[in-house]
């Protein structure tokens, strides 16, 4: 077993679930647990990174890395872990996986390994970014052929799976500045971005991804008039205004929106996911709402889609109140790939041009904040979210030794 399999194999069986995806009629249930019991409380300690940090952060510090942690939320805090350079910094690298992963049963957090694969919860979503990127950091740190003037930092992002409440709080801070920019204004950071490139783990089958769709996810709600199912001609239902609105979503702006194309992602799209109304059978519903996923594309803005939804259900006479079920905008992402950074690791991983995926991640949101961004990672994004989620163990140590070769390729 090798040593990137090994960290892979550890941290499948540290469970990090999202606290988001805690059954709600669990919570009180976990809260009262923890407070009688620890054995009763082991169920509900499946949720949230910290145990995957400081997992983590143990095995960066016998490597001899430097280790800080950033909190972010109530016991949830980004891990991060520096490698100085041998002389002045003069850029640097991220490597940014997401800690957390979706749900599952107990099952899943016991790593099996078969023909070939690892299974297990989070092995390509993406714990496989995390045991390769770390690796690398590590096998680097305890080589000779340390960077002289480039500074890795491994940052391990919380909360990607429900809020990226770790990436937008990492971009909001001075952690960024301090690491090799702590004297510069932010004028002259802006000025230097050539110099810094962040990699965000991801399951990209090991190409670089310089593109990916923004995630808009609306409400839409319509209002009718109850009366009895007896004489609904003195209603009006709101489930049949609803119909006909999901009707020209998924007919007339679905065409609409495979009119715009992307050269890297395709065309934008819409679905509708959910659908409620009404209460009983024998009342005319006077209420009914959907909620609409809506993949963007650069250049797209949220509010534009707003309006743009808003103008097309007038058009056909119909009538919805929009609003954003997002806790955050999730843009999409659009990097230049002849920055000199981004060149240099498509060069390295022998990738003659980027490619573009259709899933919206932190990489996003580090680019907002100013850090060009792209998505690398063993894996397959078909994979993440399963109920028998894998990797190729193959893919994740040719994950490690490309990753391993960029980092030496630097100054």
């Amino acid at each position: 077993m090798t040593r990137t399999e090994k960290l892979l194999v550890e941290l499948i069986a540290l469970p990090s679930v999202n606290p988001a995806f805690i059954p709600q009629n669990a919570v009180g249930t976990a809260r009262r647990a923890v407070r009688a019991d620890a054995r009763a409380a082991r169920p509900y300690l499946s949720y949230g990174e910290k145990n995957v940090v400081d997992f983590l952060a143990s095995v960066a510090k016998r490597a001899g890395l430097e280790v800080e942690f950033q909190k972010v939320l109530l016991g949830r805090s980004n891990l991060i872990v520096q490698l100085l350079p041998r002389n002045k910094i003069r850029q640097t690298v991220l490597l940014a996986p997401h800690l957390d992963t979706v749900g599952a049963d107990d099952s899943q957090f016991i790593p099996r390994r078969k023909n070939g694969r690892l299974y297990g919860r989070g092995a390509c979503d993406t714990k496989g970014s995390i045991a390769a990127m770390l690796a690398a950091l590590c096998e680097l740190a305890n080589s000779r052929q340390r960077p002289k003037e480039t500074e890795i930092i491994f940052t391990g992002l919380v909360d990607e799976e429900h809020a990226q409440a770790g990436s937008r709080a990492f971009v909001r801070s001075s952690a960024f500045r301090r690491f090799g920019h702590s004297t510069v204004s932010a004028d002259r950071l802006k000025a230097e971005l050539q110099t810094v490139l962040a990699i965000v783990g991801e399951p990209t089958q090991l190409r670089v991804v310089t593109a990916h769709k923004g995630s808009l996810w609306l409400e839409l709600e319509t209002r009718g008039k109850a009366a009895h199912g007896a004489t609904p001609q003195l209603g009006k239902n709101a489930v049949l205004e609803m119909a006909r609105i999901v009707e020209v979503l998924e007919t007339s702006y679905a065409v609409q929106l495979r009119r715009r194309k992307h050269p890297l992602l395709g065309t934008a799209t819409v679905s509708v996911g959910t659908i409620c109304g009404g209460v009983q059978p024998n009342i005319v519903p006077e209420g009914c709402a959907i909620t609409v996923d809506r993949r963007t594309l650069p250049g797209e803005t949220d509010i534009g889609v707003q309006r743009e939804m808003v103008a097309l259900l007038n058009s056909k006479k119909l009538r919805a109140k929009i609003s954003s079920a997002k806790l955050a905008p999730a843009l999409p992402l659009e990097t230049n790939p002849k920055l000199p950074l981004v060149r240099q690791f498509l060069r390295s991983v022998g990738q003659a041009r980027p490619v573009g995926v259709d899933f919206f991640c932190d990489a996003a949101v580090l680019s907002a904040g100013g850090i060009p961004s792209v998505v690398f990672g063993p894996g397959d994004i078909a994979q993440a979210h399963t109920a028998d989620e894998w990797i190729s163990l193959a893919s994740l140590e040719r994950g490690k030794d490309l990753l391993l070769r960029f980092l030496n390729s630097l100054p």
